[in-house]
């Protein structure tokens, strides 16, 4: 029965240690351990705010990145757009040059056939004249080779002549 009935004195004893332990504890021991706790505790929770801000912050520079991707996108829509336009206007630009440029060479060509046709119809004039000269001078010794004949062509002329003037 000892055992569940203590004794006063072991009583009395246990009971001051416990009350000097409870009170080396409460006035040493439990103050660091709060501290440490609420150091604790305050880490933990500037961890937590810090997680908080630096997802805000991913989250934010992934908006921003899309963002920027989006404009690239654009700016390179916008840069081929406006290459194809310097493209084709530079086609169509060097087309015209080459359209002048073909009807400056017909026009030329007209015109150098059109000289190459006048010179060849006054050479061919001149060549006639002077065959129709030659064949003229040939006909006439032919026919004038003696006096009587050169008399008769002179008389038909001046009757001929004469003729034309009544």
């Amino acid at each position: 029965m000892d055992l569940l009935i203590p004794n006063t004195g072991l009583l009395f004893w246990m009971s001051l240690t416990f009350l000097v332990v409870l009170f080396i504890l409460w006035k040493w021991g439990f103050p660091v351990i709060v501290n440490m706790v609420a150091e604790r505790k305050a880490f933990i929770d500037e961890s937590l705010r810090n997680a908080r801000e630096a997802n805000e912050k991913l989250a934010n520079i992934q908006k921003e990145s899309e963002s920027v991707m989006r404009e690239a996108r654009e700016k390179q829509a916008q840069i081929l757009k406006e290459a194809a336009e310097t493209r084709d206007a530079i086609v169509e630009k060097a087309q015209e040059k080459a359209r002048a440029e073909g009807a400056r060479l017909l026009e030329d060509a007209r015109v150098a056939i059109e000289q190459e046709k006048k010179a060849a119809i006054a050479d061919i004039r001149k060549q006639v004249a002077t065959l129709s000269v030659e064949i003229a001078e040939k006909v006439l010794r032919e026919n004038l080779k003696d006096d009587k004949a050169q008399m008769d062509l002179i008389d038909r002329m001046l009757d001929e002549v004469s003729s034309n003037d009544k």
